[in-house]
């Protein structure tokens, strides 16, 4: 009975490593086209780098070496601006909501009306312009403001009062000045309405009075409009130069600039997150992303992918794929020197071991398994 049974065990031994063959065969065979097979993050390092996938997929893979970055370097850093921007002062146009002090005096040195102008004349203090711009004195009787400078509306009252005092003399101030305000709005601290009372207020002023953006300098941009034109800056270019003078009314919207990266593959941290700095490099954003996993990453599989806009509208983005071999300790020094851009993504495929282990580690455990179970029936 027990020879009967060791002859079964041996036959099923040999099965299993019959099985075992065939399926390490088969599994070889595979491991070539592992990408299209097994699960994983992306494309596998010869499917983008196969001729016949570059012209279906219409896209061009360029080896970074000393002699291929050239096009795709960081920029140098710009030497800082040392102009200043140039005031220009606005003329003020009275509108419905403005606040007005007028003063009024009377040369006569005993005017029944007016106080004189040596004790400084009568005022009638914080006059808002109704929904018509309208304004009503005492004498003057009610005077349409709207677009009127401060001057003129002196001028205006001074007409007004000609028959009721012998020599009027009449002074506006603007003390409440909806018509020369900014509003700032957006990603800032404190957002709101800021006053242009006591002079020009120039784009930076205007954020600086808000609080200050709340995102990192290269994340911002700024949208400026005016009712007439609007314009879009980024943040750190106003901070280098491009400062300008906001016209009276104007809204400053500071808003996330679109300036991030997608990580893909065999990295620390997959996932779609900010560019870390304005002109970031490869080894900067990889730093971001967590860098390559130890246990998975294939160093000689780093990719961008990119789609480039070209000078004409008509024409389709030119998709690139750049590649980079980290195992060259030569590839670090490119990496620092290319430059990756906004909606990049960044692509580390697996390593061809880490593809083998996901075939053959199945198949082990298939083994295992049934090597137990024999073991088990024997005894």
């Amino acid at each position: 009975m027990k020879s009967s049974s060791k002859k079964i065990f041996t036959l099923q031994i040999w099965s299993n490593l019959q099985k075992f063959l065939l399926i390490s065969t088969v599994a070889l065979t595979l491991s070539g086209c592992a990408g299209s097979i097994l699960s994983g993050a992306g494309p596998s390092f010869g499917k983008i780098a196969d001729e016949q996938n570059q012209v279906e997929g219409n896209y061009e893979v360029i080896d970074l070496s000393a002699k291929t970055i050239s096009p795709y370097m960081r920029a140098r850093e710009a030497t800082p601006n040392a102009d200043v921007t140039q005031f220009v002062v606005p003329e003020i146009s009275l509108i419905p909501g403005d606040v007005v002090t007028v003063s009024i005096s009377d040369s006569a040195a005993a005017s029944p009306l007016f106080a004189p102008m040596a004790t400084g004349g009568t005022q009638f203090q914080n006059l808002r312009l109704n929904s018509k711009g309208q304004i009503k004195l005492p004498y003057a009787g009610t005077i349409n403001a709207k677009g009127m400078s401060p001057e003129g509306l002196a001028t205006a009252i001074q007409r007004q009062l000609t028959d009721y005092a012998t020599d009027p003399q009449v002074m506006v101030q603007l003390t409440g000045d909806l018509s020369g305000s900014v509003l700032v709005a957006g990603a800032v601290a404190k957002p709101g309405r800021f006053s242009a009372l006591q002079g020009p207020l120039t784009l930076l002023d205007a954020i600086n009075l808000a609080g200050g953006p709340i995102l990192e300098p290269h994340l911002v941009k700024v949208i400026v409009r005016n009712g007439k034109t609007s314009q879009s800056l980024t943040y750190e270019a106003v901070l280098a130069g491009e400062n300008l003078v906001l016209a009276p009314r104007s809204e400053v919207i500071v808003e996330r600039a679109r300036k991030r990266f997608v990580a893909m593959g065999a990295v620390g941290k997959p996932g779609l997150m900010d560019l870390p700095s304005n002109n970031p490099s490869l080894l900067e954003v990889l730093g971001t992303a967590g860098w390559l996993k130890d246990s998975t990453a294939d160093p000689a599989g780093v990719f961008v992918f990119r789609l480039e806009q070209q000078s004409t509208d008509n024409t389709q983005p030119a998709a690139k794929v750049f590649r980079l071999d980290l195992s060259s300790p030569a590839a670090v020094f490119l990496a620092r020197q290319f430059l990756v851009q906004p909606e990049d993504a960044v692509y580390v495929t697996n390593a061809a071991v880490y593809e083998w282990q996901k075939i053959i580690s199945p198949i082990l455990q298939v083994l295992i398994l049934g090597n137990t179970v024999n073991n088990a029936s024997f005894n």
